[in-house]
């Protein structure tokens, strides 16, 4: 990909990959190369556009600088042309369910033998092994964080059901886990001429995830409870009240608790004497003097009154941001969290997170939002050595589509 003056950019420049993935966790992965200057080709179906089409505004982020094309991949001249983009490839990143690919007769060895280094992504909800009865299973974000475990320890304590965290946290995460591994393998293949195949499943992305809580389960059988907002250890709410709204606090460091202490008149209390990191449950009497000072303090002044006072004490909090909160707020602005683009579908300006992280030798750039269905295609193939004529056919075949 090459910026608005057609010049190279980002530490991924020369990077050529193949987006033959849909939705989320793999487009997600190629969009963090795409935004780091490679090349990035995504190939759509002819039968289904990509699902997330549905979403125009976040198509046009979470596509962006990527290039749209359209192919029958499983299809005779599909294979034909798929090899052909795959020669000079360094990453391929498929999303179909497990064995997808080798049921189409596009297995990793077949796929190394059009290009020994090429590194494949199979990203999916259960993975390519394991047990058989789950691998062609229909899965989606949620259902990767049930099967995790990931549900059974988030919402609030029963009857409430078990909460779905938003939006879409397995899939990013999985897409995250794909992108370093990807890295990581394409650094390996460049000093061997070796590829390499990565099995990605969502559901054991989510399961990396658990921490203590995960080690704590399945080496001494503590399945620790739903606790909504709670922490297991600390006292404190979290969330808490005010006047006008929300605002989270961690209560936590030996300065930021004694200034705290000291605040609310707790000082020559015996409770609270000597070095206090937390405010623990593990202490139910000076838990409940100071949590009750807390709530009385934060019910009583606003979220902006709540965080100038408690701030510079070394407190770590936030407000519990809206989006119009967000589009307001000093740092978002002056760190410029958001950006502005141009959405070639719609012509548009379109708004949204800037890349992350932040380069500052070779930055991330946005080029262009998401394209159009078979925006590339005809470039794309004439790139590749094929004839205008040549492409027709393929469209009066059907291994390409035009957008309607």
């Amino acid at each position: 990909m090459k910026d608005a003056n057609g010049l190279p950019f980002g530490n991924l420049q020369g990077l050529k990959v193949i987006n033959a993935a849909a939705v989320i966790a793999g487009p997600f992965l190629c969009e963090l190369f795409a935004e780091q200057g490679a090349d990035v080709i995504q190939l759509e179906s002819t039968v289904v556009a990509d699902m997330f089409r549905l979403w125009p505004q976040a198509w046009s982020m979470e596509r962006r600088n990527q290039r749209s094309m359209t192919l029958n991949i499983p299809s005779a001249e599909g294979k034909q042309v798929l090899a052909r983009l795959l020669k000079d490839a360094d990453i391929l990143v498929e999303s179909g369910r497990g064995g997808t690919w080798e049921k189409w007769g596009l297995g990793d060895e077949v796929l190394w033998q059009i290009n020994p280094k090429l590194v494949i992504v199979h990203i999916s909800g259960f993975g390519q092994t394991g047990d058989p009865a789950y691998l062609r299973r229909a899965s989606f974000d949620s259902i990767g964080q049930a099967f995790s475990g990931f549900m059974s320890i988030n919402g609030f304590p029963d009857p409430l059901p078990p909460y779905v965290t938003k939006p879409f946290t397995g899939d990013f995460i999985a897409g995250l886990f794909g992108a370093w591994a990807a890295l990581a393998a394409y650094i390996r293949a460049q000093q061997t001429g070796e590829g390499e195949s990565i099995d990605c499943a969502q559901f054991e992305s989510i399961v990396r995830l658990q921490g203590n809580y995960l080690t704590d389960g399945i080496n001494k059988g503590v399945q620790t409870p739903r606790m909504g907002n709670d922490d297991k250890v600390g006292a404190c709410k979290g969330t808490q009240q005010c006047l006008d709204g929300w605002i989270f606090i961690a209560v936590g460091g030996a300065s930021a608790v004694r200034n705290m202490i000291d605040f609310f008149g707790l000082s020559d209390d015996p409770d609270f004497q000597g070095t206090i990191q937390s405010i623990t449950r593990d202490h139910p009497e000076r838990a409940r003097k100071f949590v009750e000072r807390l709530d009385a303090f934060c019910e009583t002044h606003t979220v902006a009154e709540v965080e100038s006072t408690l701030a510079p004490m070394g407190v770590a909090l936030s407000p519990i941001m809206t989006y119009q909160m967000m589009l307001e707020n000093s740092h978002y602005q002056v760190r410029g969290v958001f950006e502005d683009w141009l959405d070639i579908q719609s012509g548009e300006t379109m708004k949204g997170a800037a890349p992350v992280p932040r380069f500052s030798r070779r930055p991330s750039r946005t080029v262009r939002g998401g394209a159009p269905y078979d925006h590339d295609t005809r470039e794309i193939l004439a790139e590749h050595g094929y004839a205008d004529s040549e492409i027709d056919q393929l469209y009066a075949s059907g291994t390409l589509k035009a957008a309607k």
